[in-house]
C-alpha cells in the first residue's frame, strides 16, 4: 500500500516526457535550427521517426491533444499532401545519414484518414529514408475502425498498436464525450490481433468525472479479460484554462485528491496482482513484452510517447505540432494546421518554437529521466546539489527516497511521488506555476 501525504503531491508537476519541458519553448527557434540538427545527424546514428495526424472523427472532451474534427475531406487531403512535403523536405536534408528503426504514428487519430492514405505514407517513409527493418506502432480510436484499417496495418507490417480505452464504464464514457461500447472495443481488439499485432496497449485514465473505487475496478477487470500486452493507466489532468474543450465536463464530479490517489494506487495493485509489471510510475507490461523487459535490463527510456525502450536518442517529429528531439534542442513544428502549411510554403522547415538545450539542461535531463525509468540517478554532476537536498528533505523525512553519497534511489513506496520528487531538479519550475496538473 502507498502511503498518502497530500503536502507533497499538492504541487503541479510536469509528466517530464522532455527536459526542458514544452513550457519552456519559445519562439527564438526556428528552421534554420531543425536544418542544423539534421546535419549534425552521424551517418549511423539511431533515429525515430513520429508521423502527427491532428484529426480525430469525434473530439473527447478530455483531450489536451493538438487535434480537429476531421469531418471535412478537402482537409484532410490538403494536409497529408502538405505532410508529404515535409517529410520530402526532411529526408532531402538527412540524406542517407541515420538509421531509422521506428516510426510511430499519432494523433490525434491516425485511423480518422483512409487506410489507403495511410498505406501511402508508410510506403513514402521507408523509400525516403535509410530503415533497418523498422517497427510500426499506431495509436488507434476503436470509433470508426474497421476491418480495412486492419488489413492495412497487416500489409504495412505494423507490430505495435495502442487503443484509447479511458474507461468501460458507460455513465463515466458519456461524462467526458467518448462513448464507445466494450464490445468495440474487444472487435478492435480481435481485429489487431488478427491482423497480426503482437504488442497492444490500452490507455487508461483515473480521477474522471463520476468514476469511484468500484468503477475503475470494473474497467481493470474488463482490461485484463482483454489482456493487452502493456498499459499506460493516467491521472485525468483538469485544466480548462488551457483546454476549452474540457469545459463540458462537470468539475464538481470530479473525485477528490485523496480519492484519485486511492484509484492510482488501486490500479496499481489490481494490475501488478494480474500479473503485469509496473514500468516507471505510469506504465503496466507484460514480463515478456520489451517494455518491460526495458524496465529489469535498467534500458527503459522517457520521451514525448511516455515510457519507452526506444533506445534512439534522435527523433524526427512529422506534422503539425510534432515535437522533435535532438540531443542539443527541442524543436517543435506549427500547432496550427494552416500556419503549418504556410510555415512550409515560406520558410522550409515548419519549425516555430523549442529550445537550445544547455550542458547543465542536459545533465538534470538525464537525472531526471533516470530517476523516472530506473527509480535512482547519480547526481554528482548536478549543480547546486545542495539546493536539491534541501528541496528533497520533506521526501526524505517520510521515507520516500534515500541517499547513498550523491547517489538518489526511490524506495518502493515512492512511485506515486517520482514526478515531484523529479521536480526538485527542475530550475524552471517557478516559471509556469499554472501550466500542470497535479502529480496523481
Amino acid at each position: 500500500m502507498w502511503t498518502y501525504h497530500p503536502a507533497l503531491l499538492a504541487r503541479p508537476v510536469p509528466r517530464y516526457t522532455s527536459y526542458p519541458t514544452a513550457a519552456e519553448f519559445h519562439d527564438a527557434v526556428g528552421p534554420e535550427d531543425m536544418a542544423l540538427a539534421l546535419d549534425q545527424v552521424g551517418v549511423d546514428d539511431a533515429v525515430s521517426l513520429y508521423v502527427h495526424i491532428p484529426y480525430c472523427h469525434e473530439i473527447c472532451w478530455y483531450c489536451g491533444c493538438n487535434t480537429g474534427a476531421a469531418n471535412r475531406a478537402a482537409r484532410l487531403n490538403a494536409y497529408l499532401e502538405r505532410l508529404r512535403e515535409e517529410i520530402d523536405l526532411v529526408a532531402a536534408r538527412l540524406g542517407t545519414r541515420g538509421r531509422v528503426g521506428r516510426i510511430a504514428f499519432g494523433g490525434g487519430s491516425p485511423n480518422a484518414i483512409a487506410p489507403a492514405a495511410f498505406a501511402r505514407l508508410v510506403e513514402q517513409l521507408v523509400q525516403r529514408f535509410r530503415c533497418d527493418d523498422v517497427v510500426l506502432s499506431v495509436e488507434i480510436d476503436p470509433r470508426g475502425f474497421g476491418a480495412d484499417w486492419a488489413a492495412a496495418l497487416s500489409d504495412a507490417g505494423v507490430s505495435r498498436a495502442s487503443l484509447g480505452v479511458q474507461t468501460f464504464d458507460p455513465a463515466v464514457q458519456a461524462a467526458i464525450g467518448r462513448v464507445q461500447p466494450h464490445a468495440e472495443i474487444q472487435r478492435t481488439t480481435d481485429l489487431l490481433r488478427h491482423a497480426g499485432v503482437s504488442s497492444i496497449n490500452f490507455d487508461l485514465m483515473y480521477g474522471l468525472p463520476g468514476q469511484d473505487a468500484a468503477t475503475l475496478e470494473r474497467t481493470l477487470a474488463d482490461t485484463l479479460a482483454l489482456a493487452p500486452e502493456r498499459l499506460a493507466v493516467f491521472g485525468y489532468a483538469h485544466v480548462p484554462h488551457l483546454i476549452p474543450r474540457q469545459r463540458r465536463i462537470d468539475a464538481t464530479a470530479l473525485p477528490d485528491a485523496p480519492e484519485r490517489f486511492a484509484q492510482a494506487a488501486l490500479a496499481h495493485a489490481v494490475l501488478t496482482d494480474g500479473g503485469y509489471r509496473a514500468v516507471g510510475f505510469d506504465h503496466f507490461a507484460k514480463p515478456t513484452d520489451a517494455l518491460a523487459q526495458a524496465g529489469e535490463a535498467g534500458t527503459l527510456r522517457r520521451n514525448f510517447q511516455g515510457f519507452t525502450e526506444d533506445p534512439a536518442e534522435i527523433l524526427i517529429a512529422l506534422g503539425a505540432s510534432a515535437i522533435s528531439e535532438f540531443p542539443d534542442r527541442l524543436l517543435q513544428n506549427e500547432k496550427n494546421t494552416g500556419r503549418y502549411h504556410l510555415a512550409l510554403d515560406h520558410r522550409g522547415f515548419a519549425t516555430a518554437r523549442g529550445v537550445r538545450r544547455t550542458p547543465e539542461d542536459r545533465i538534470r535531463g538525464r537525472a531526471i529521466e533516470a530517476l523516472l525509468t530506473c527509480g535512482r540517478a547519480d547526481l554528482c554532476s548536478v549543480p547546486n546539489l545542495s539546493t536539491v537536498r534541501d528541496q528533497l528533505a520533506p521526501f526524505e523525512a517520510v521515507g520516500l527516497i534515500e541517499w547513498t553519497d550523491t547517489q538518489l534511489a526511490l524506495t518502493e513506496g515512492a512511485l506515486p511521488y517520482a514526478r515531484g520528487i523529479a521536480a526538485t531538479l527542475d530550475t524552471y519550475r517557478d516559471q509556469a506555476p499554472n501550466r500542470f496538473s497535479n502529480a496523481v
